[in-house]
């Protein structure tokens, strides 16, 4: 384990993987930070049960519970708890009370006062601390409570708040303080006079309190970049919307601004939102930019008197935790001289260099294009190719061109889907299914109409090259394919908009997309296609279904009753679903008893065991789990493309064995 010469934690919220959380913890105790901390974020999971796997799994760092709610929580409660967390991890335990947010407080009908918040985390503090000691609590009129535990070892109790009346209480008879997430430089400094005040004038040292705090931070090759991303997450944009009005007034900041914020935030328009945060207002609440401009704002807060800072990652994935403690790893070993001296880069000077911005760029751009999504159309393609060897007329040419047609089309229409939802409002930073590279900024709307425009560029030339060998039919089967791609979201015609988007799914990657492939393939059309062709119609569409159907709230929300699940309702769209699935196995077994294709094809059963998981999926969404549905287009997906490459193998087989 790595030795810091300075003090510094890490703060995380209770979400995502247990396992993934002791790992990080792992990796920052190895790094040499002093402690881990989790405070209550209602509404999401539980604090002490993240505390408590950590205090059990990993050695030699200390947990601290901050801060847990008095208001939420009994006093005896905390008590008990941390008595038990206490024997797993001795003398590594750490504990901070405060009132929490009356939003939140409102939000659990629990009446709130700010007065009443001193003295119950006051009462809280001396019922912890008597139980602890083993004393029994009188009570008037009642038994005595008497402490069925051991009495714990020392366990320092922070306080957590931002007025004067909870930090003279702090400095009066508190451990420790711990400031709230979002707390300016300036608003620190005055914190800890008035604490330190109190604490002189209750006979205490002057530093008799430590302080501590959470840093709400994000890492990015730049400043610039980091600025962009953070205040266009969820997270931030609602920390910006309740800034109180002492708050950012100790900081030089209007509440105007801030109710502008919150009135978007509200209204769910995230975008606008966004737009609304200037750099200064993230600059002054949280701590972002590289490494070690991180660093180095961390020791501008330990210089305004902040013991121990706790870096705490505003997106908490791998990789933002990890360079989260790469900064607090910095923070910690590097010299006085080296973190004072280092002074942050005007934004005008910060660019990222031509490698990093091509990544970005690339990155983002294989967002937008959902290559996950190609099974749509590559299956469709594959079907009619086979269909055409199994008629004697097969061409790797013809099929490789119409391939690179269909995928182009289908690249050009993702692309222009995701631009108009960006625009209306559907896709949106909270959106956890769609992709974030428009609204972060990674591609720019001009280069994602630019990207959509050259996949449909390539899709015409192609098509120019199949005119010359299969005549004007092949002229009918591209337009219909272009204007049906581009006009599934863009106006005027906006298919997903008006209810009309499954059945034009259907036909494009249906139909069209197999019968077209045949014809172009081997010259004519065999009415087999169009057969043949119905099943993998109708689990494209269910794809589609299935998207649609998960996102019902944030459609209904943005765009009113324009998709087809929202006008049938949650019961209806799970029915249609199961519907389109169910139907599609349905459609290849009476093909193969009315002898239109052949047995072989039945091997496309073998995908039964995924289509049982879509079932069970649907099933559990339909009584209300919507976790369950959360990745039903991508289940769906998966589905179409076992079914359509069995299909494929049917028929190879059948024009071999033939």
């Amino acid at each position: 384990m790595a030795e810091l010469a300075r003090r510094v934690g890490l703060g995380l919220a209770a979400r995502g993987d247990v396992e993934d959380t002791i790992g990080w913890v792992e990796r920052a105790r190895s790094a040499g930070l002093e402690s881990v901390w989790f405070h209550d974020s209602y509404f999401e999971r539980d604090a002490v049960t993240y505390a408590t796997a950590i205090a059990a799994r990993v050695a030699d760092i200390r947990v601290g519970l901050g801060a847990l709610n008095p208001f939420t929580r009994h006093p005896v409660l905390i008590a008990m708890t941390v008595s038990a967390l206490d024997e797993i991890a001795p003398e590594r335990i750490s504990l901070a009370l405060g009132s929490a947010l009356p939003l939140r407080l409102a939000q659990m009908q629990i009446p709130y006062k700010p007065d009443d918040a001193v003295v119950r985390v006051s009462d809280a503090i001396d019922v912890c601390r008597a139980l602890w000691r083993g004393e029994r609590l009188p009570r008037e009129g009642m038994p005595p409570l008497q402490p069925m535990f051991a009495p714990v070892h020392r366990v320092p109790i922070f306080v957590a708040g931002y007025r004067s009346p909870m930090m003279t209480m702090a400095g009066q008879k508190a451990d420790g303080y711990i400031a709230r997430p979002a707390e300016s430089i300036a608003g620190f400094r005055k914190l800890v006079r008035v604490m330190r005040t109190a604490s002189v004038a209750a006979g205490r040292d002057e530093r008799a309190v430590e302080t501590t705090g959470y840093l709400l931070t994000l890492v990015d090759a730049t400043r610039r970049t980091a600025l962009d991303r953070a205040k266009r997450e969820p997270f931030v944009i609602y920390m910006m919307s309740i800034l109180s009005e002492i708050t950012l007034k100790r900081a030089g900041f209007e509440t105007e601004l801030r109710d502008r914020i919150a009135a978007a935030w509200r209204a769910e328009k995230f975008t606008e939102a966004a737009a609304l945060i200037p750099d200064e207002l993230l600059d002054a609440f949280l701590v972002v930019g590289t490494r070690e401009e991180v660093a180095a704002r961390a020791y501008e807060y330990h210089e305004a008197g902040m013991d121990v800072p706790l870096l705490q990652p505003i997106v908490q994935d791998e990789a933002q935790t990890s360079a989260v403690i790469d900064a607090a790893a910095i923070y910690g070993g590097a010299t006085e001289r080296a973190l004072s001296g280092r002074q942050r880069a005007s934004l005008e000077a910060q660019r990222l260099g031509g490698g990093s911005r091509l990544w970005r760029t690339l990155r983002g751009t294989g967002e937008i294009v959902r290559p996950f999504s190609f099974t749509a159309s590559i299956v469709p393609v594959a079907v009619g190719g086979a269909l055409a060897a199994m008629d004697g007329a097969f061409s790797w040419a013809l099929f490789a061109l119409a391939l690179l047609a269909n995928v182009a089309l289908h690249i050009g229409t993702n692309v222009v889907n995701e631009v108009y939802d960006v625009r209306k409002g559907v896709d949106t930073i909270a959106s956890p299914r769609a992709s974030h590279a428009i609204v972060t900024g990674r591609v720019t709307e001009r280069g994602a109409f630019a990207l959509a425009y050259s996949a449909f560029a390539a899709a015409a030339i192609v098509g120019l090259a199949l005119v010359a060998v299969r005549g004007w039919p092949v002229v009918a089967l591209g337009v219909a394919g272009l204007i049906g791609g581009y006009a599934y979201t863009a106006p005027p015609f906006e298919y997903k908009f008006r209810a009309l988007g499954l059945p034009l799914v259907f036909v494009l990657f249906g139909p069209l997309a197999v019968a077209g492939t045949q014809y172009v393939v081997s010259g004519f059309l065999d009415p087999r296609a169009l057969i043949i062709s119905l099943p993998i119609g109708l689990l494209v569409t269910a794809i589609l279904h299935g998207n649609e159907w998960r996102d019902i709230s944030d459609d209904a929300r943005v765009v009113g009753d324009a998709t087809f699940s929202v006008r049938a309702g949650r019961s209806t769209a799970h029915v249609v679903y199961v519907g389109l699935i169910v139907a599609a196995y349905m459609a290849l077994a009476v093909s193969v008893v009315l002898g239109t294709i052949p047995p072989y094809t039945l091997l496309a059963v073998l995908s039964l065991p995924l289509l049982v998981r879509s079932l069970r999926s649907a099933e559990l969404g339909a009584s209300g789990q919507q976790r369950a549905i959360a990745m039903i287009d991508l289940e769906t997906a998966q589905l179409h493309a076992a079914f359509g490459a069995l299909l494929v193998i049917g028929l190879v087989l059948a024009t071999v064995l033939r």
